[in-house]
């Protein structure tokens, strides 16, 4: 198992249903955990990089209509 983490900046905080998608996004496979950091709007995962690519992480963040500006690491 090979652990990853991306973070994402969030164009606005997140509302409560972008947090109950986020929720739904914890079901997929490879996906250890994620953290949001309201202050700063940062939205963090760790993965497993032998499962997912982080295409694939970013994929799913976009079909949960997540707004992101950019890739932060």
């Amino acid at each position: 198992m090979t652990l990853v983490e991306v973070t994402y900046e969030l164009q606005a905080p997140l509302s409560l249903e972008e947090l109950r998608r986020l929720g739904q996004f914890a079901n997929t496979y490879g996906l250890r955990r994620f953290r949001v950091d309201d202050p700063s709007k940062r939205l963090s995962f760790e993965y497993d990089a032998s499962r997912l690519r982080e295409t694939q992480v970013a994929h799913v963040l976009h079909a949960a209509r997540i707004a992101v500006t950019r890739k932060v690491n």
